[in-house]
């Protein structure tokens, strides 16, 4: 497995891995690949990383900045990520977000939020940080990895893109 930047020919690949991963999660809205592609044409595609095996792209991850009410800086979000199905729980998803996470540390960031699954995102120290929400959300599902001792606190808002639907 090889995990690298994304380019600009991985984007359609990037979708059709996306769309397959989401097509049964019972959370999903179906627009994770629309968000992605709102995210970068905003330039707010901060860091796009895929997952490449055999030759092909199994896996990608996105992080995009974030805004909090207090005015902390430098924060990021993680998501969407997708693994094709069939190469789910074979390490592609960690091994995306260890790489991602690594590449924020270095970057010099201050942190990472995230909406997500509890029992997959704290083995990588992610949290529930009191005092830091994201609404509509409930707070066990919205989930924080500050890099330093700073836990910021206010209502996080992820990049319009989010949004998107098309």
């Amino acid at each position: 497995m090889i995990i690298r930047n994304e380019t600009s020919a991985d984007s359609e690949a990037i979708s059709q891995v996306t769309i397959a991963a989401f097509k049964h999660h019972p959370f999903s809205e179906h627009t994770e690949q629309c968000i992605i592609k709102a995210l970068r044409d905003a330039g707010s595609l901060t860091i796009s990383l895929v997952a490449e095996v055999a030759g092909q792209i199994r896996g990608h991850i996105a992080f995009s900045p974030v805004t909090i009410s207090d005015g902390s800086r430098n924060w990021y979000g993680l998501g969407p990520i997708a693994v094709l199905p069939e190469y789910q729980k074979q390490g592609i998803g960690k091994a995306l977000v260890q790489q991602g996470l690594t590449l924020l540390k270095t970057m010099g960031c201050k942190g990472c939020a995230l909406v997500g699954d509890p029992a997959y995102y704290e083995r990588f120290g992610f949290k529930n940080i009191p005092g830091l929400t994201y609404e509509g959300v409930p707070l066990k599902f919205f989930l924080a990895l500050p890099f330093d001792e700073n836990h910021p606190q206010g209502t996080v808002t992820f990049h319009n893109g989010f949004s998107a639907t098309e």
